[in-house]
């Protein structure tokens, strides 16, 4: 089921590992958090095929790290408006809310990758370890979003969407 963060955080009273996904037409970079959510941390990239194998290969990940909810990072426009990445972002996200069997939580993304790709310039990192890292990289910056906001300590408000 998709909630917004109220539900997502009363749907988990217990906390509970997280799951943050970038969700791209290539490949989806997820990270986790620990149960106390105070860390995110880049996991790992599925590079994406058709649905129902993306699907298989995001359930196996989710059931080995004893994930009990799943923030998706959502694309939007720097208007805040929906771009046609934000609706297929959106329709994954519907997809996969019922096979997950987890509470789902779409996350304003608009600077994830922008954010974590500057850092890897900045740590002198070269184009090849970037383009390895920036999805798995940008879904820990996308859940670290999320799960401050969830203990309260977001800067930025309430980036769910």
């Amino acid at each position: 089921m998709i909630v917004d963060l109220g539900g997502f955080r009363s749907a988990l009273p217990e906390g509970g590992r997280l799951a943050g996904l970038d969700v791209g037409t290539r490949t989806i970079g997820i990270a986790t958090c620990d149960a106390g959510w105070s860390f995110a941390t880049a996991l790992v990239t599925i590079a994406r095929t058709k649905f129902t194998p993306d699907l298989a290969a995001l359930r196996v990940i989710l059931d080995r790290e004893r994930i009990t909810g799943v923030v998706v990072g959502l694309p939007l426009s720097m208007d805040g408006t929906d771009s046609p990445r934000t609706q297929s972002v959106r329709q994954f996200a519907n997809s996969i809310a019922a096979p997950v069997a987890r509470p789902l939580l779409l996350w304003d993304e608009r600077w994830s990758t922008a954010a974590v790709e500057r850092d890897m310039i900045a740590a002198d990192l070269s184009r090849a370890k970037r383009h390895a890292l920036i999805d798995k990289l940008a879904a820990a910056y996308i859940l670290q979003g999320a799960i401050d906001a969830l203990v309260g300590t977001g800067l930025a408000g309430d980036a769910a969407v």
